[in-house]
């Protein structure tokens, strides 16, 4: 199967994702800059969670160009990745609206360590349709990156319990850490 409206889905499963979490954020009460203080951390996690939608959509697109076809059960790794990810402006808005409180920044970690353990199966999946001598798996390879983010997550979930701002900080480095593209798959298609 072609890949096209696999790729044509997915980039609008992203482009709802970053909608309505933008729509969930309400506007304060007031006019002083004095009134952005309550929706203050309502903006840091939509802020956090945007990055995280834009790092996700530009490795998956990455992703896409090394791929040349898909089969089915890519599909559902794909809707595997995607389902997850939806839940990403449920999560942002219940962390946000509770101030950090431990039970949405760890469900908030469960949800980004099951997007990632989701998009670890796609990659999987591309790999062994495509060849472990294909271009994709020379351009991935053992995805120490990914593996890192994993157990940053796993760390961060019961972290969230007892300082539920270090277990933020483990998020927020998991996206630092991603914020640069990883320049493999361009390489490996360039050469």
């Amino acid at each position: 199967m072609t890949k096209g409206r696999m790729e044509a889905f997915s980039d609008g499963v992203f482009a709802v994702i970053i909608t309505i979490m933008v729509l969930e954020m309400k506007a304060p009460n007031g006019t002083s800059l004095s009134a952005l203080q309550p929706v203050l951390p309502d903006f840091l996690t939509y802020i956090l969670s945007f990055v995280y939608v834009g790092i996700y959509w530009n490795n998956h697109h990455h992703l896409m160009q090394a791929a040349q076809h898909v089969s089915g059960g890519i599909l559902w790794a794909n809707l595997h990745l995607l389902f997850w990810l939806s839940l990403t402006p449920f999560v942002t808005a219940w962390m946000g609206q509770n101030n950090f409180a431990p039970w949405p920044v760890a469900l908030y970690g469960m949800v980004m360590l099951f997007a990632g353990t989701a998009y670890f199966i796609l990659t999987r999946s591309l790999i062994a349709y495509h060849g472990k001598e294909s271009t994709l798996a020379a351009s991935i390879g053992d995805d120490r990156k990914g593996k890192m983010s994993l157990v940053a997550y796993v760390v961060a979930i019961p972290l969230a319990f007892v300082h539920p701002w270090f277990a933020c900080a483990c998020y927020a480095g998991v996206a630092i850490m991603w914020l640069i593209p990883d320049p493999r798959i361009e390489k490996a298609l360039h050469s």
